[in-house]
């Protein structure tokens, strides 16, 4: 194991990571974002969230070999220096912290437009600033306030989803009073399950495979754990059902009681469904849900971004004091260069939304592709390099290796490739690309003008 994670606290418990995993890919986009996915596929997006799902698992299973070898803070961007170069650590490892600064200011408004509804005499920006402020505050205290935040918040929504679950079920099977069961009709009728063809079905991974993003920042968080192989070992074996119930699960109970070109659907699935069932507040109880979400959100995407410049910095490809920790272990510096960065964002959301902010936005659209091609690409890498010298690491193994690994790259470079031929998606890929682009050539100069102190080795991996 690097010698990083020992300077950070080891403050977070089992009970804090299972509940990051369980809930690290559920964010406000799943119980709005997914109307729109719905009303344009039909029935089928369920298989355009299943297929989204898959690509999420073998990715999450690669990121899980490395991890569970070598866990890390830096997590893939330090597996990525070491299969692929010092370059490769540094562009990806910013390109990531870049996503994640852009998410605080994204999370903080929706939080702010929320919280303005309930009490419109504090302006929005206020709440947005309150928010940030609350949430920076726990993050710079200890690694274990984070934790129990973050357990907090994930509990609200899973607890939300499992019973939008059993509700819906118990709907469908028609024994809840005063509500008529529709059986299969909503799947077979209104133009059967793939009323546009399977071409919709397709395209809508472009968009719904966005909503996954997340799922690694358990491997990340393992790094500040007691046990973190046992911890990374966890986390991803449960990605499979967490995505199978929570993702899959739910739409399917939204696609088989409701229409999916019933207007409300579109608007807010969620909604519509507890409606349906005659649930009070149904509006309510959902905004509440979706706040929980956006602070869930914007407490781990700060802890990330940190997280994330922290290694950088450690790693000779940041700014040295970024890499400093307090007494209770809590990289301060990192935590507040990540923030300020999120408050400015959240300025040109007010400011500028429509320019500035929007280009922020599309900036850092095609992260997540960008991040598990990287991540595909290293543990091709480091496989070869784990089998050679310490094979006994491998305690827990990418399925199918090397061919479901190349599968894996085919899929989501056939996805970057869709997504240039998609006018809503093309500017999102081409403003990604200049910022990757550019990271890369940094990264290139810094790999030929800096010489690590400590050059990574598989004794590492």
């Amino acid at each position: 194991m690097s010698t990083e994670i020992s300077q950070l606290k080891s403050g977070l418990r089992q009970r804090h990571l299972s509940m990051i995993a369980i809930a690290g890919v559920i964010g406000a986009g799943l119980f709005v974002g997914s109307g729109a996915a719905i009303s344009q596929t039909g029935p089928g997006a369920v298989l355009s969230y299943a297929l989204a799902g898959l690509l999420v698992v073998l990715v999450m299973r690669m990121l899980g070999e490395m991890s569970a070898a070598s866990p890390e803070t830096g997590s893939f961007s330090s597996y990525a220096e070491r299969a692929l170069g010092r370059w490769a650590g540094l562009a990806i490892g910013w390109l990531y912290w870049w996503f994640w600064v852009v998410v605080l200011g994204i999370e903080a408004t929706a939080g702010a437009e929320i919280a303005n509804r309930w009490y419109p005499a504090i302006p929005q920006w206020v709440w947005a600033l309150l928010i940030m402020v609350a949430l920076t505050a726990t993050n710079l205290y200890s690694v274990r306030s984070f934790g129990e935040f973050e357990f907090w918040f994930a509990s609200i929504k899973v607890t939300a989803i499992a019973g939008f679950i059993l509700l819906g079920t118990l709907a469908i099977l028609g024994v809840l009073p005063n509500v008529d069961s529709p059986g299969l009709t909503n799947l077979t009728g209104h133009g059967g399950f793939l009323p546009f063809g399977i071409s919709p079905v397709l395209s809508g991974i472009v968009v719904i495979v966005f909503s996954f993003f997340g799922a690694e920042i358990a491997t990340i968080a393992a790094g500040e754990s007691d046990n973190p192989q046992h911890a990374v070992r966890a986390a991803v074996r449960s990605v499979v059902w967490r995505i199978l119930v929570f993702y899959i699960g739910s739409i399917a109970i939204i696609v088989t009681l409701l229409p999916y070109n019933n207007a409300e659907v579109a608007k807010s699935p969620y909604v519509a469904v507890l409606d349906q069932i005659g649930l009070p507040a149904a509006a309510l109880v959902m905004d509440i849900v979706v706040f929980t979400s956006v602070l869930s959100c914007l407490n781990s995407a700060l802890y990330t971004a940190s997280r994330m410049a922290f290694s950088l910095s450690q790693r000779q490809q940041g700014p040295r004091p970024l890499a400093r920790v307090n007494k209770r272990g809590v990289p301060t510096l990192a935590i507040l260069a990540s923030t300020i960065v999120g408050f400015i964002t959240v300025a040109f959301n007010y400011i500028s939304p429509d320019t500035v902010f929007l280009f922020l936005v599309n900036s850092s659209g095609a992260t997540a592709l960008l991040v598990w091609l990287v991540i595909a690409f290293s543990q091709l890498r480091l496989r070869k390099q784990l089998e050679r010298t310490n094979p006994e690491r491998l305690t827990l193994t990418m399925w199918g290796y090397p061919y479901l690994t190349w599968a894996t790259i085919i899929a989501i470079t056939t996805i970057l490739v869709a997504m240039a031929f998609d006018t809503e998606t093309l500017i999102q890929l081409l403003l990604t690309l200049t910022v990757a682009a550019t990271l890369v050539i940094i990264g290139l100069i810094h790999q030929r003008t800096h010489q690590p102190t400590t050059t990574p080795t598989t004794e590492h991996v």
